[in-house]
């Protein structure tokens, strides 16, 4: 069963790519960030009222509780803001595979941070890895995305490092709080900053594109948080293993990728397919080495 809902959790991730990617083109990305905001936390709300109702505050009613959750929301907004400004202008079949690398980052920061051990299956995974990143800022520098020139890659691979802050963050978050409280207090604060800060820069911007009402646009909040309770019960069912239930989940970059290729018409396929192939080859051996 949570080989099942591990799978769910990777193609709605899938989707929740494309959605993006259909929401953000020639519209307000901030605007379409706050919406997904909104549209998150009225997903995850009855979390918080049930708790405020009940007397509480959540997360144990302290202060502490909530100043961990708000950095929470801080970094996962800087991933979201970077990731979508990357899916606006870079094609899928580019964002897709540098935003799956994360696994390959997160271990790299588990072992920085908390002083885990690799073991040789596991740097080989590391290794392909980053070469997979190599391999797709050579193909990107064909298509007018190099490292030297486009800010828009950079973004891709700072939004996927914030991811992978975010992710061993998690690992801290989990140890004193329940899955839901996170994913429902750190949505509260997301919605509240995004509206607060849009309010301010609303004043200030001029230019740019104004912003179109889709019905792509809750899609991305619908398919996240189903993504995120899929993977949250999958990990707490008898049996589950977070090595391969992560691997499944990365296995989502082939659901934009086909898209790109079959829909979008996205250019270069060969190389890419060669580059996601290699992505996946270096995720599989992560979790051999993790299964060990």
């Amino acid at each position: 069963m949570w080989i099942v809902l591990a799978l769910l959790s990777a193609l709605c991730l899938g989707f929740y790519d494309i959605f993006k990617k259909i929401s953000v083109r020639a519209n307000d990305v901030l605007m379409v960030l706050m919406l997904n905001t909104v549209f998150g936390f009225l997903l995850m709300s009855p979390v918080v009222v049930t708790e405020l109702c009940n007397g509480t505050t959540g997360l144990d009613g302290t202060l502490l509780g909530h100043m961990r959750i708000l950095l929470k929301a801080f970094i996962v907004l800087g991933s979201w803001l970077l990731g979508y400004f990357a899916i606006k202008h870079l094609p899928l079949t580019i964002q897709g595979p540098v935003n799956a690398s994360r696994p390959v980052l997160v271990l790299v920061g588990a072992l920085v941070v908390f002083g885990e051990r690799l073991n040789a299956i596991q740097w080989c995974g590391i290794l392909i890895g980053f070469l997979s990143l190599f391999m797709i800022s050579r193909i990107g520098s064909k298509e007018g995305f190099s490292l030297t020139h486009s800010r828009w890659l950079w973004m891709a691979i700072g939004a996927t490092l914030l991811g992978a802050v975010s992710a061993l963050y998690d690992k801290y978050l989990l140890r004193f709080y329940a899955p839901t409280d996170v994913q429902a207090w750190y949505a509260l604060y997301q919605c509240i900053i995004m509206v607060c800060a849009l309010s301010v820069l609303r004043r200030k911007r001029q230019g740019g594109d104004s912003f179109v009402w889709r019905w792509s646009i809750p899609c991305i909040s619908l398919f996240l948080t189903v993504a995120d309770l899929a993977y949250f019960y999958s990990l707490s069912l008898d049996g589950a293993m977070i090595s391969i239930v992560s691997m499944i989940r990365r296995g989502s970059v082939v659901v934009p990728f086909c898209y790109g290729v079959f829909v979008l018409r996205e250019r270069n396929v060969r190389a890419k397919l060669l580059d996601l192939g290699l992505l996946l080859v270096s995720l599989a051996l992560l979790v051999l080495g993790s299964a060990r």
